[in-house]
């Protein structure tokens, strides 16, 4: 880790104890909340800071979840981008609601979101997908994500397969894409001492937002 990372998280770790929230944050506008916090784990110093784990559940109401990364986020909602023969593109597919969850430990934050979620656009996707490099595209074409897979060679053979096949360009698979996840609540967890953490709630209304605070 570099030098100046680990000053950063020593720097930020505990902060939330100390400061709590924001006095206005039930006046805040939820997206723009989450912005703020979005850049101070940014720069605190943070892996990864735009990993959140993804919840769905079946028809059935089975739930499960993981880990993935958000790659934009806007009014319109927070998009990541996946395989659509995945477990959890089908889980979405049959039961279009998902929960997120941002856990920034430095920082002593968490964000839950939830909503309704769709398909992105190709285009949306098109744009995305274009933007990594080669090695990412390739092993979109070459990974059957959620399949059996019998030995790891099958999937490295895949892998040169597609390199031959693709010598230039690798064009957008029909079987790969983003979602978007719509929130209809947002909840703000800040920690503090004694575990007398702060719990803030926003739930979406027909005329904006509906903000109250929680027991910890």
């Amino acid at each position: 880790m570099k030098q100046k990372s680990m000053i950063r998280r020593l720097l930020t770790l505990g902060r939330g104890v100390v400061a709590g929230m924001p006095e206005d944050a039930e006046q805040r506008d939820p997206l723009q909340l989450f912005g703020d916090w979005f850049a101070d784990a940014e720069n605190s110093g943070l892996l990864m800071p735009e990993a959140m784990t993804l919840a769905t559940a079946t028809g059935e109401g089975r739930p499960s979840a993981r880990m993935v990364l958000m790659k934009d986020y806007d009014e319109d909602g927070f998009v990541f981008f996946t395989n659509y023969g995945s477990r959890k593109a089908a889980e979405l597919d049959s039961n279009p609601y998902a929960a997120l969850l941002f856990h920034w430990s430095a920082l002593q934050r968490q964000v839950r979101i939830e909503g309704s979620v769709s398909r992105v656009t190709q285009e949306e996707s098109r744009e995305y997908f274009n933007s990594r490099h080669r090695g990412s595209r390739i092993g979109a074409w070459a990974s059957r994500q959620s399949d059996e897979l019998p030995e790891r060679a099958l999937l490295e053979q895949r892998v040169r397969d597609y390199e031959k096949k693709f010598s230039n360009d690798v064009p957008l698979p029909s079987f790969w894409g983003g979602y978007r996840l719509k929130p209809a609540t947002f909840e703000f967890w800040q920690g503090r001492v004694s575990r007398l953490h702060d719990r803030v709630c926003f739930e979406r209304r027909d005329r904006g937002w509906k903000a109250y605070r929680v027991y910890p």
